[in-house]
């Protein structure tokens, strides 16, 4: 696989609606869309990091200075068998996991292209549809948040997730459980609460909540095997697991009985997938965890979750539920079943309206293996 060009775009796109979590209100979603040219084959890449230094310390600004910097010079420097020695040829470059999943994206849809399948036979996936549910930002009040919740329901969503902080929480879990007794139902606290909350996971045993998400430090691993200790609710780890190593680690303390696997998190799919491998050897199941994904890093993880031990619903719902229109066409649909419907078309299966991306286009740069780096002027968007 020779690596020909590079085309970087950063993006600014509107929300169907706010979306608020521990960290804060997003209105619009800054990203960056990776183009790039591999033998003739054009593969497409999305960068998960946020325009705010909250989820993590990358952020769209950082990723492009690693990815245009230090990370692309690598691709061109020499051709690569497989998207799977992406992870090496990068090692130099520490950290910076969402800036790697952003190119190491785009090759595994080329990889698949090339090989005439989709990206989900490529990896060996096992399922043509993916079971999903949603996740629902703080509502304004609790009564809202319910009614939030049972229009998700009427649409036929059957897992339902609702972020939570201090002051929003079990008062909301509540509620929100008296609504839909029965219905599997989650929590993600994005790590807003220390173990000296314990008492109020407690209080929260007899919602039959299907887990709790990273409810303490991001960087945590040993804390959350104490508090795992006083619950019979499953923790599952989120911002803890960056790695295959960082998942057995969490699995032989006890620190949770669920992992989300975030592929932009942990590096790339190669890394992803090492994740999923590592949990299913100790029967720990897994979910595919979104970061308000277009189109383009959604099939991806429509592709990545289609793997056996995804056995949760993951955060994979519609395209409409976060943009209208998405970058993609045809969009991303909920299925009367609970399902999205995986692409067969080779590679990730998505087509790219290169019209609607360069409508939200801030920023772009061409980068070529012959002329290494091209910025284009920048423009407000």
């Amino acid at each position: 696989m020779n690596v020909e060009q590079v085309d970087l775009y950063h993006i600014r796109i509107p929300l169907v609606a706010p979306f608020e979590t521990s960290f804060g209100v997003t209105t619009e979603r800054e990203s960056i869309i990776a183009r790039i040219i591999a033998d003739g084959v054009v593969g497409w890449g999305e960068c998960v990091a946020d325009q705010d230094p909250g989820y993590c310390y990358e952020t769209v600004g950082t990723a492009w200075h690693i990815i245009t910097d230090f990370l692309i010079p690598r691709l061109f420097s020499a051709p690569l068998d497989t998207p799977r020695h992406v992870p090496e040829r990068f090692r130099w470059v520490r950290g910076h996991q969402m800036a790697k999943a952003t190119l190491e994206s785009a090759l595994w849809d080329i990889a698949a292209q090339q090989a005439g399948v989709s990206l989900r036979e490529y990896i060996g996936g096992v399922r043509d549809r993916v079971v999903v549910g949603v996740s629902i930002g703080i509502q304004p009040s609790t009564e809202q948040l319910v009614e939030r919740v049972l229009g998700f329901r009427e649409i036929g969503y059957g897992r339902i997730k609702i972020k939570i902080k201090p002051g929003r929480d079990l008062a909301d879990a509540r509620a929100v459980r008296a609504a839909i007794p029965g219905v599997p139902l989650m929590v993600d606290a994005n790590s807003a609460y220390t173990l000296n909350d314990a008492g109020l996971f407690k209080q929260m045993e007899d919602l039959d909540l299907l887990m709790i998400e990273q409810p303490l430090s991001n960087d945590d691993i040993y804390e959350h095997s104490k508090l795992q200790k006083q619950l019979t609710t499953p923790i599952c780890l989120d911002e803890s697991i960056h790695s295959a190593a960082d998942a057995r680690f969490a699995i032989e303390l006890g620190s949770c009985r669920i992992i989300n696997i975030k592929q932009g998190r942990v590096g790339g799919l190669t890394n992803a997938i090492a994740v999923h491998d590592a949990c299913a050897e100790h029967s720990i199941p897994v979910w595919c965890g979104g970061m308000l994904e277009t189109g383009i890093g959604r099939a991806l993880n429509v592709a990545l979750a289609t793997l056996p031990n995804f056995k949760l619903p993951g955060d994979l719902s519609a395209s409409n539920r976060y943009y209208n229109p998405d970058l993609i066409d045809p969009a991303f649909e909920f299925n009367s079943d609970g399902t999205l419907s995986v692409p067969t078309a080779p590679g990730l299966g998505v087509n790219v309206v290169l019209e609607r991306l360069e409508k939200v286009t801030l920023r772009k740069a061409l980068l070529s293996a012959k002329s290494r780096l091209h910025l284009l002027a920048n423009r407000s968007g």
